[in-house]
């Protein structure tokens, strides 16, 4: 029975995200089919285990024990057992999710290209600035894939930088700046304002997630925005200028920015999210 219930309970999770929107915040949204792959699966063994668990006849007790406790003998391996399998759905159900904002930057700072986060788990990496998928191909193949993104904007005089090409224009951009320098961009972020940077120099972001939120991060470009014109953290603008490269003092290095022409104030997207697409 408690079988029963924890498959059920994986199933109505899956659901859950899935109509509440929130399962955009834990994974890239091309890969939805594998929640509702897992989601159906689910579904199907707890059918199973309920079909076993009502067919079953009683029997003795000492033959109950005798029998069925040979994987884990003791209560209290079962007990944990069961609480470990069912950890993630009482996370899932009961805790709150929050939305990425500009406290996150502020919080832990961002360094280039990557960053280790200190949450204790040396498998998460967050990524800042550029989106790096070169973590995830051998050379060859990643460098075969980027030549086939560049080719696509390359006689491009304007890049319109959307939802779905978000992380693909800003990796390109930051592997082969001197392709893009020049060029017209538009795009939409929020803001992101350094204590040291100029009133009218900012970081416009967006939150992006590669394959899941353990590879999410926090992207886009510095921005100069007209004179005499500021903005406030987390205020969304739609931006309109030319690419061009700077120094940057506190990464001691060129970083590729946008010299504005337009700006205007937006209202931020129901979602906030970008995701990458291959």
């Amino acid at each position: 029975m408690v079988r029963f219930l924890i498959l059920s309970g994986y199933f109505e999770l899956m659901m859950y995200l899935q109509v509440t929107g929130k399962l955009n915040q834990f994974i890239n949204i091309h890969y939805r089919y594998l929640a509702i792959l897992s989601m159906i699966i689910s579904l199907l063994l707890a059918l199973v285990q309920l079909y076993f668990w009502v067919k079953q006849e009683p029997e003795p007790e000492h033959h109950h024990d005798d029998e069925h406790q040979h994987g884990l003998e003791k209560k209290h391996q079962r007990v944990i057992a069961y609480f470990l399998l069912a950890l993630p759905i009482i996370v899932g159900l009961f805790f709150p999710t929050v939305s990425l904002d500009t406290t996150i930057v502020e919080a832990k700072g961002f360094n280039f290209p990557l960053s280790e986060e200190s949450v204790g788990d040396p498998e998460m990496t967050t990524q800042y600035l550029k989106p790096d998928t070169s973590l995830y191909f051998n050379k060859e193949d990643y460098d075969t894939q980027m030549d086939a993104a560049l080719a696509r904007y390359a006689k491009d005089e304007t890049i319109a930088v959307t939802e779905e090409n978000y992380l693909e224009v800003m990796e390109l951009i930051y592997t082969y700046p001197s392709e893009f320098i020049g060029k017209k961009i538009t795009y939409d972020g929020f803001v992101y304002h350094a204590d040291q940077d100029d009133a009218n120099e900012i970081f416009l972001f967006r939150f992006g997630i590669i394959h899941c939120v353990a590879d999410s991060g926090v992207f886009g470009l510095r921005v100069e925005l007209p004179q005499q014109t500021t903005a406030e953290n987390n205020q969304w603008l739609h931006v309109e200028g030319t690419i061009q490269s700077k120094y940057y003092q506190p990464f001691k290095r060129d970083l590729p920015m946008v010299v504005a022409d337009q700006e205007k104030t937006i209202e931020a997207p129901e979602n906030q999210y970008v995701y990458r697409a291959f």
